[in-house]
């Protein structure tokens, strides 16, 4: 259903270390990667791609309260992966990887932009 998800950035750089290595742990690789946007997608097909972007309009990018991209992960242990490098890498805790509801598992985590993630696994 959806192509891709884009969320804001203030430094390029930096968001993109930190999706080049937390988006690696599902294969993911960037697709796009021009000065003032990045996607990852797996196997380049852009359904369900990420994206990181400079604002075109060049104020500051702000987090969207209620944004949340989440990362399809493909076991628990791979959603505690995820998780786990996303604070290695700076990222902030929003709720540990666990039991979320009827075989739902999550992780949830900020960015270092505030973006707010997760990583899940249903099964």
């Amino acid at each position: 259903m959806l192509g891709y998800v884009t969320i804001g950035t203030n430094d390029m750089e930096r968001a993109a270390r930190f999706y080049d290595e937390l988006l690696g742990l599902v294969g993911a690789v960037r697709f796009m990667d021009m000065d003032r946007f990045k996607g990852w997608a797996v196997d380049g097909a852009i359904k369900g791609a990420l994206a990181v972007a400079l604002p075109f309009d060049e104020k500051p990018a702000t987090v969207g309260n209620g944004v949340m991209p989440a990362i399809s992960a493909e076991s628990k242990e791979q959603v505690d992966a995820i998780y786990k490098k996303a604070l290695e890498l700076g990222g902030v805790d929003e709720g540990p990887p666990g039991a979320r509801g009827d075989g739902f598992y999550a992780g949830y985590f900020r960015d270092l932009d505030g973006n707010k993630l997760n990583a899940f696994f249903i099964g």
